[in-house]
């Protein structure tokens, strides 16, 4: 960089948001492209650290600190600040696949782990990277890879969630013929129904499937493993098989009056109100409609932060959301050091709007729900909480509810039938020791099926790492 003080001299600049007023009335991205001026500038407050903690990709604290796509951070910063936007892009797409969906739902731990935010604050990594692969697609520099050479290897791939699609992606390129089966009507999985339309715009998702298919990969839809096919037929015909299916089994709250109806996980809410934006108003109104209703939200992370925003285009009276932990610092604490990922508060794209809407922020804290309460017709009107650590009888309180939605998180893969005899631990498919491999030969998992829960950029990793696993195993069996 010019100076060697930038991180210092150059303050930090918050991502560019369209105004809450004007966002609320639509589904479009909630997020504007800094001015290249002001990129440039944000892009020179890296330090080109001898040792670059943004891209270690590790666990400290059971929490992600750095990337574990191990992107070049510090080299496409230095680009972007010199102006050379395609190199930027060259050297970004040489770690990641995706970058137009990790600048959009990762919650950067890359930030968390920037060493400029030891005396100063991180770099705004995660808004650079959005504009190098944005202005790629603008520009005309994403276009489709096809491989060199081709082998005789096919590879089944089930899920096209990131780690499908990564995985489907590096073995493509290697040269073997990839099919990837989806059993929803789209494909993308939590990219595209999962995540709202305006955290990544739907476009995007399916410009990069388009993408894959011209590069080679085969692509079918409405295609359920276990119902439509079994794995068996697909171990026949294929001369590997990947599971990505996910960890999709909702956690669940099994408490007096869970049966009534209006009480949804939060997943399955978030899928209807996509699948209904992406109809165009085919249909009048999405399956689970929070319009005219008084919300609650279960469960304090992003999910249930997407059901806020959500809840609030679709016209609810009111929202609230509970979380079983207390509300954070301001700054990180002696029991967070950097390089861990920084444990702050802040207030997230849902929460500014339900502020500008109902006038405070709808967390609610160290709330555990004891009792649903519903009417004579089997509806639910409400719910009664207490508060952790205190007696219950005192801390007893009533609130009412038209629409509940539980976002407490997953327990693991769903229970069905194209597991077969696949081996699971803990509800994820278990895999032997420092591999993908399953207890069936030929037969490989990653991603949240295999992992848990977890980051996209994980299972953009888990998708890599297994890909490399099937490359060596399919080229040993001639």
């Amino acid at each position: 960089m010019e100076n060697s003080t930038e991180f210092i001299d150059i303050k930090r600049a918050k991502p560019i948001e369209r105004k809450t007023i004007d966002r609320i009335k639509d589904w479009k991205e909630y997020q504007k492209p800094f001015p290249e001026k002001k990129l440039k500038q944000q892009a020179s407050r890296c330090m080109d650290c001898g040792t670059p903690f943004c891209q270690v990709g590790t666990i400290i604290n059971s929490s992600t600190s750095g990337c574990p796509l191990y992107n070049l951070i510090p080299e496409w910063n230095a680009l972007v600040h010199e102006g050379k936007w395609h190199e930027a892009y060259l050297r970004l797409a040489k770690t990641n696949n995706f970058p137009e969906f990790t600048a959009r739902a990762c919650p950067a731990p890359c930030e968390g782990s920037c060493t400029a935010g030891v005396p100063s604050e991180p770099v705004t990594i995660k808004s650079i990277e959005k504009a190098i692969i944005d202005r790629a697609f603008s520009e005309g520099w994403v276009k489709p890879r096809k491989p060199l050479s081709k082998t005789n290897y096919k590879i089944a791939i089930i899920g096209s969630g990131p780690a499908g699609l990564a995985a489907a992606d590096d073995l493509n390129q290697l040269g073997h013929s990839v099919t990837i089966f989806e059993k929803a009507d789209r494909f993308g999985g939590l990219l595209m129904y999962g995540i709202p339309n305006m955290k990544i715009d739907k476009s995007l998702v399916q410009k990069r499937i388009d993408l894959l298919k011209r590069e080679g990969i085969d692509f079918k839809a409405n295609t359920h493993i276990g119902v439509d096919l079994t794995l068996e037929e697909l171990e026949a015909t294929f001369d590997a098989v990947l599971l990505c299916i996910g960890a999709e089994k909702p956690r669940e709250l099994s408490l007096k009056g869970r049966e009534l109806k209006g009480i949804y996980p939060a997943m399955e809410y978030l899928t209807a109100s996509t699948k209904h934006f992406l109809l165009k108003g085919k249909s009048a109104l999405p399956e689970i409609d929070a319009k005219d209703k008084r919300v609650i939200v279960i469960g304090g992370g992003d999910t249930g932060a997407d059901c806020v925003a959500t809840a609030i285009r679709q016209g609810c009276k009111s929202v609230v959301q509970f979380g079983k932990h207390g509300k954070l610092p301001i700054r990180r604490q002696e029991h967070n050091p950097w390089p861990e990922n920084p444990q702050v508060f802040s207030l997230d794209y849902a929460y500014e709007e339900a502020v500008h809407l109902f006038g405070e922020d709808p967390r609610q804290y160290y709330i555990q729900t004891h009792e649903f309460i519903g009417n004579k017709h089997g509806e639910v009107t409400g719910l009664t909480t207490t508060l952790f650590n205190q007696d219950s009888s005192e801390s007893l309180r009533h609130w009412d509810a038209d629409l509940i939605l539980i976002a407490i998180g997953f327990e693991g893969v769903s229970n069905e039938n194209s597991l077969n005899d696949i081996h699971l631990t803990r509800n994820k498919i278990a895999t032997e020791q420092n591999s993908y491999q399953t207890n069936k030969t030929g037969v490989y998992a990653a991603g949240d099926a295999r992992r848990g829960q977890s980051l996209i950029v994980w299972a953009i990793q888990e998708g890599k790492k297994a890909a490399l696993e099937i490359d060596q195993y399919v080229r040993k069996l001639s």
